[in-house]
Order: structure tokens, then sequence, then C-alpha cells
């Protein structure tokens, strides 16, 4: 079989694998917090494979390098509850068993204590931050304050390398690096929206679309090249 089809059967399973990131981040362009992934990719030689130096034609195939989480913010809007608190800055809130987010859409559960939408703790100063009743407000260094008295404060970190930070579900993350304190503060009040710009994604997702098709048919021309070449060489 010509190796053409290999060239381009690499090339259409690295487009499968950009419409499956782009779609993602679609799917998520409402989503508070969300942070869209890109794709990279590299090449490497058709020789690479067979390690023959003597067939080096200088053609090569693609591989997909790594998907990337893109981390830079997304607009803050406004929602008047006081429990909502968008991060201005590098930073991102510690929540119990060292997960991290940007998701700032807070709630009290039923024990009092300060947690996510998926009912995991929010870390303050102290460790998971427990509230009496009352009317809570959080002013902008992060301090969480109840009838106007101190309870804690958010714990807010970043980390030098945010390529190890590794996506979770519900906006979260985890690492293997030691977070480093945080100059970021908070708007109480406030949500982040999703970095995700949906008319930029569908346009990458239908050229990228029209991409993966050309592949297809350059598939098909080469299996019916070869279709062809059996048949005469049969009739020899």
């Amino acid at each position: 079989m010509h190796k053409g089809i290999y060239i381009a059967l690499s090339g259409s399973v690295q487009k499968q694998g950009q419409l499956d990131t782009l779609t993602h981040n679609v799917a998520n362009a409402s989503t508070v917090g969300f942070k869209k992934d890109r794709t990279s990719f590299q090449e490497y030689l058709v020789s690479g494979i067979s390690g023959t130096a003597d067939s080096d034609d200088g053609k090569s195939m693609t591989d997909l390098s790594e998907v990337k989480t893109d981390f830079s913010p997304g607009t803050h809007f406004t929602t008047g509850n006081p429990l909502d608190v968008a991060i201005s800055g590098k930073g991102f809130l510690c929540l119990e068993g060292g997960r991290y987010t940007r998701k700032g859409d807070l709630q009290i559960g039923r024990d009092g204590y300060l947690v996510t939408q998926d009912g995991r703790k929010v870390l303050g100063a102290g460790g998971p931050i427990q509230l009496p009743p009352g009317k809570v407000d959080i002013a902008p260094s992060g301090e969480v304050r109840v009838n106007e008295t101190p309870i804690d404060t958010l714990k807010i970190v970043d980390f030098k390398n945010t390529s190890s930070l590794r996506e979770l579900e519900n906006g979260q993350y985890v690492s293997d690096e030691t977070p480093v304190e945080s100059t970021a503060s908070v708007a109480s009040g406030h949500l982040e929206s999703s970095n995700v710009d949906a008319v930029k994604e569908m346009v990458q997702m239908i050229t990228t679309l029209r991409e993966f098709e050309i592949y297809q048919k350059a598939i098909k021309a080469f299996d019916d090249a070869a279709g062809r070449v059996t048949n005469e060489m049969a009739r020899v």
C-alpha cells in the first residue's frame, strides 16, 4: 500500500482529535469558570517508522503532541449573590481533597460549610470554612464575614507552571506541583464566565471539519489507486 495513505490517515486522526476538543469547548461556552483546551501537533518523518535512512524522502506524518488548557481569564458578570466570587488575577480557590478551581458559584451546605455546587468544602486559612447563621459577605481580600464578624479567609493559591494542572469534573483541577501564594483578589456578587469565544470556536470547527474531509478524500483516492494497480497486475 502506498505510504501516502498513512500520511493522510495520520492527518485525519489528528483532525478528529481536534474536532473533539473544539466540540468540548463549545459545549462549555456558558459554563462558569470553564477554561478552553488547545491541541498542538508534531510531525515526524515516515522513514522514522521503517527505520531505513535510505527511504528518507522528507515526507512526514502528524501526531497529537498535547492538549493544553488555556487559563486566560474570562469576563466577570454580576449575579448579586454574596456567595458568588470571581477571582481577579492569577489564582485558584482551594478545595478539600487537594483540588483547585476558579468556579466561584459557592453555597452553604447543610452542615454550615461553604461548599462548591457539587458539595466539596472550600478551604480557608484555618481549613474548611464553616459559617454560623447570619448575613454572609466576602471582602475583596477573601475575608469571609457573617454579620460583619470575620470567620476565615478564602485560601487562594497559584502555580508557577499551570501545565501541571490536570482537569477533573466540575471545573476542578489537581496538581503534583506545590502551589505558591497568590496576589489575586475576589469580587463578591460576581462570577467568571468561560474564556471560550463561541463564534471563533465554531469557525475553527468548520475549518477543521473541512480539513478532515480533505484527508478522507485523499485516503479514498490512494485506496482506489491501489485497487486499480492490483487489478491491473492480476490481468498481467
